[in-house]
């Protein structure tokens, strides 16, 4: 209970300074990036659910991403639902897709598992592309998202979409981390290590892996409404199996033991890509020889590296 109410209050400060700063500094350029780092840090997170906590590496996490966001466009389009029911429909069938793909997927061996996710997440990505008269084909869904005001606030607005999307990062996280240091998360810790002890103990092995794989492709799901409203649509890139390795690079830069080392990661990868696209063409090449510095040199995710610092032959051994 201690632990609950210090992540509380962690959380409540975090959610003061990111609603204070536009207050004490305007910058739209500062908002721009905390709407994008809302959506990217909720993907990578509820993918470090599977991978950290549970050890399920998962290569098309994006199909998730992706979904939220083409769902959660395609009913504000489409129908005549609030801003509010229309995200909570999105997340609720979000759910009842990463039920039957994790019902397919979760009693598959590691390597296994990482690929038939991947094949689903492109086999959804060509729905897109294939289903023109619905989701625009490759062009993106068009048309802008109506209807933008909940709670009396109109996100038309920068600034106030830059609320909502801090509000949203702030939940999320504290929810994945409620989510992580429960009973719950215990038992799938103890999945990832040890299976077979695990079974023998008697604990069902499917039960919690699904339940973690419909909790993180929801959250997910999330990111992908932030971005959908970000862009003001849907874009078939959001479910392209590169959008899944965006999260996984986040992931191991930011680090995979240390919950907010996604968060971090994700930062991390956005300013990089906005200096290296404004400083070189070749802003991809020279992003990815970074990453790989950051990877041999560190050998672990920066708040990993940074939480073991101190034990600096525990660092040097690995």
């Amino acid at each position: 209970m201690n632990g609950f109410w210090r992540d509380s209050g962690v959380a409540l400060a975090a959610l003061v300074l990111l609603l204070g700063a536009p207050l004490a500094f305007s910058s739209p350029a500062f908002e721009d990036f905390i709407i994008r780092l809302s959506a990217l840090a909720l993907f990578a997170t509820s993918l470090n659910l599977l991978v950290g906590g549970s050890g399920m590496i998962s290569f098309g996490h994006g199909l998730f991403y992706g979904f939220g966001a083409y769902a959660f466009a395609l009913l504000m389009q489409r129908t005549t639902l609030s801003l509010a029911s229309a995200v909570l429909l999105t997340l609720f069938l979000a759910a009842l897709v990463a039920l039957l793909v994790g019902a397919v997927c979760i009693r598959l061996k590691t390597i296994y598992f990482a690929f038939v996710t991947l094949a689903i997440q492109m086999l959804f990505y060509s729905v897109i592309i294939s289903w023109v008269s619905l989701t625009g084909g490759d062009q993106g869904l068009q048309g802008g998202i109506p209807r933008r005001v909940i709670a009396g606030i109109d996100i038309n607005q920068q600034g106030h979409l830059y609320q909502f999307c801090a509000v949203l990062l702030v939940a999320g996280l504290f929810a994945m981390r409620h989510i992580t240091a429960s009973p719950f998360g215990m038992t799938l810790r103890m999945i990832r290590d040890n299976e077979a002890r695990a079974a023998f103990l008697g604990i069902p092995l499917w039960r919690p892996k699904l339940a973690i794989f419909v909790l993180a492709g929801v959250f997910a799901a999330l990111g992908g409404i932030l971005a959908s409203l970000f862009v003001s649509g849907a874009y078939p890139e959001f479910a392209d199996w590169p959008f899944s390795g965006q999260a996984i690079f986040a992931v191991m830069l930011g680090g995979i033991d240390s919950f907010l080392g996604p968060l971090a990661g994700s930062a991390i990868l956005l300013a990089l890509n906005d200096i290296f696209t404004r400083l070189t063409e070749y802003h991809g090449l020279v992003q990815g020889v970074v990453i790989l510095l950051f990877a041999l040199g560190l050998r672990r995710g920066v708040l990993d590296f940074l939480r073991v610092l101190p034990g600096r032959g525990e660092v040097a051994s690995r």
